[in-house]
C-alpha cells in the first residue's frame, strides 16, 4: 500500500469514527437526556432503538437511489449529512424532536458504511481488499475505545447536547479530508455494460449465497450485541466489579474489537473467506460458553471482556469482502446491506438477551444467547460453503498422469475467472461451472513444443 492509498483510507476510517462515536455515545448520554428532557432512561433509550431503525432503512434505500452518483462525492454528501443530524440533535428542544432526529440522522449512516467499503476495496489490490476494509472498520471500533469515553465525560461536566456537536466536529474533519485525499472513481459511460445501475445492483441478489453471508453476519454478529448490551450489569452485578471500573471494562472490551478486526483481515486476505467466517463463528461459540462460567470471576471476566469482542469482530471484514466478491461488478447495495445486517444484529442481540435477564436467568445469562446465535450462524456459514461446490471443475487427462498434466501438445493453462482467479491446467473445453461441448463453447487451443516429461518421481 503506497503512502496516497493509507492518507485515504486514514480518513474514511476517521469518518468512520465519527460516525461510530456518534452511534454508540448515546449510551453515555442517555441519563443526561433522560433528566433534561424529563422522560425515563428507559423512554431515553428508545433513541438508540431510532437510530438504529434508520441505518437498517437507510442503507438499502439511500444505496440504491445514489447508485449511479459518483462515489467520492457521495460520501462526502453522507458524512455531511449525518454531522448536521448531530448538530440538529444538539438543538433538539424537546424529546419527540430529539427522537425524529435520530431516526433521520441513522439514514445516512450504513449507506456510508456500504460505499466506504466499496471505495476501500476499489483502491488497493485484492490481496489487500480486506485490510483495507479493516482500516475503514477500524475507525468504527476505536470508537468504543476513545470516541465514547470523552463524549460520555464530556456529557458528565458540560451537558449532553455538547457532546452531539463534538461528534458533528469529528464529521466535518473527515469530510474535508475525503474531499482532500479520497481519489475519484474512474468514470464509467452511462451505455456502457460496467456502468452503475439499479437494475444491475438488484440482480446481485438473485445469488443466494449473498443472502446467506447476509443471515450469518444479522444473526452471528447478534452474538457481540447481547452480550455488549449488558455487560455494565453483568460486571458489576455478577463478576463484582466496582461502578468506577466500567469504564475500564468498555475500554478493554473496544480494544477487543479493534485488534479481531484487524487480525480477521489479515486472516481473510490470507485464507479461504467462507473458512474463516465459519472458522470465527464456531470459535465464538466455544468464547461465548466459557464467558457464562468466567463471569463469576474477576480475572477471568476481564480476561473475556477483551477475547469475546475480539473473536467476534474477527468475522467483520471477511464477512465484507465475501458480499463484495460474490456482487461482482454491483457491489455497492449489497455492501449496503451488509451494513444494515449489523444494526438488525444489534437490535436483536440487545432484545434476545434482555429477554433472558427478564426471564431471571441472570445478568450473565445473554452469554447463552450468544452461544445460541452463534451456533445457527455457524451451521448457516456451513451450508454456504457445502452450497456453493467449487467454482471449476477440472478434469484430468487419460493419458496416465493421475496429477496435473505436462505441458504436452496440449492446450496450455488458461486463468478460468471463479472464485479463485489462479491459472489452472485446462485440457478440453471448459466453463466455470464444467467441461461444454467444443461446439457451442469453442476456447482457442495455445499449442506448445512437445515435450519429454521423462520418468515420474
Amino acid at each position: 500500500m503506497h503512502a496516497q492509498q493509507r492518507r485515504a483510507l486514514l480518513v474514511l476510517a476517521i469518518c468512520s469514527f465519527g460516525l461510530g462515536t456518534g452511534e454508540y455515545a448515546a449510551l453515555g448520554l442517555l441519563p443526561g437526556i433522560a433528566t433534561d428532557l424529563h422522560v425515563s432512561v428507559a423512554s431515553a433509550g428508545h433513541l438508540i432503538s431510532a437510530y438504529a431503525l434508520g441505518v437498517v432503512i437507510g442503507a438499502p434505500l439511500l444505496t440504491a437511489a445514489s447508485v449511479r452518483l459518483p462515489r467520492k462525492g457521495l460520501i462526502i454528501g453522507l458524512v455531511l449529512a449525518l454531522a448536521v443530524g448531530n448538530i440538529l440533535s444538539a438543538l433538539a428542544p424537546g424529546f419527540g424532536s430529539l427522537l425524529v432526529v435520530r431516526f433521520l440522522s441513522g439514514l445516512p449512516h450504513g449507506a456510508f458504511f456500504g460505499l466506504a467499503s466499496v471505495q476501500a476495496a476499489t483502491m488497493v489490490s485484492a490481496e489487500q481488499r480486506s485490510r483495507a476494509m479493516a482500516m475503514v472498520f477500524a475507525g468504527l471500533t476505536i470508537a468504543n475505545v476513545v470516541g465514547v469515553p470523552v463524549t460520555t465525560y464530556v456529557s458528565q461536566h458540560a451537558g449532553w447536547r455538547p457532546g452531539f456537536v463534538l461528534v458533528a466536529a469529528i464529521e466535518l474533519i473527515g469530510a474535508g479530508g475525503v474531499l482532500a485525499a479520497v481519489p475519484r472513481s474512474p468514470q464509467i459511460p452511462a451505455g456502457s455494460p460496467d456502468a452503475p445501475h439499479l437494475r444491475r445492483e438488484m440482480w446481485a441478489f438473485r445469488n443466494p449465497q449473498i443472502w446467506l453471508a447476509l443471515a450469518v453476519a444479522m444473526i452471528g454478529c447478534g452474538a457481540i450485541f447481547s452480550t455488549f448490551s449488558y455487560i455494565a450489569p453483568m460486571m458489576t452485578g455478577v463478576a463484582g466489579f466496582a461502578q468506577s471500573s466500567i469504564t475500564p471494562l468498555l475500554v478493554l472490551f473496544g480494544l477487543g474489537m479493534t485488534f479481531g478486526n484487524l487480525v480477521g483481515a489479515h486472516l481473510a486476505d490470507r485464507y479461504d473467506v467462507g473458512r474463516v467466517i465459519y472458522g470465527v463463528m464456531a470459535g465464538q461459540v466455544i468464547v461465548a460458553g466459557a464467558f457464562y462460567f468466567a463471569a463469576n470471576n474477576r480475572i477471568a471476566s476481564a480476561v473475556m471482556v477483551f477475547v469475546f469482542p475480539f473473536c467476534n469482530t474477527m468475522a467483520f471484514p471477511a464477512l465484507q469482502n465475501r458480499i463484495i466478491g460474490l456482487a461482482g461488478g454491483a457491489p455497492n447495495l449489497a455492501a449496503g446491506a451488509m451494513h444494515a445486517a449489523f444494526n438488525i444484529a444489534n437490535s436483536m442481540g440487545a432484545w434476545l438477551g434482555g429477554l433472558t435477564i427478564a426471564a431471571g436467568w441472570g445478568y450473565n445469562s445473554p452469554n447463552l444467547v450468544a452461544v445460541g446465535l452463534g451456533s445457527v450462524a455457524a451451521v448457516i456459514a456451513l451450508i454456504a460453503a457445502l452450497v456453493q461446490g467449487p467454482p471449476v471443475r477440472v478434469f484430468r487427462p487419460t493419458s496416465g498422469w493421475d496429477d496435473v498434466p505436462p505441458p504436452t501438445n496440449r492446450p496450455t493453462r488458461f486463468p478460468v475467472v471463479g472464485m479463485n482467479t489462479n491459472p489452472i491446467p485446462i485440457v478440453g473445453h471448459y466453463s466455470n461451472s464444467g467441461r461444454t461441448s467444443p461446439d457451442t463453447n469453442p476456447i482457442p487451443v495455445i499449442r506448445t513444443p512437445a515435450y519429454d516429461p521423462g520418468p515420474r518421481r
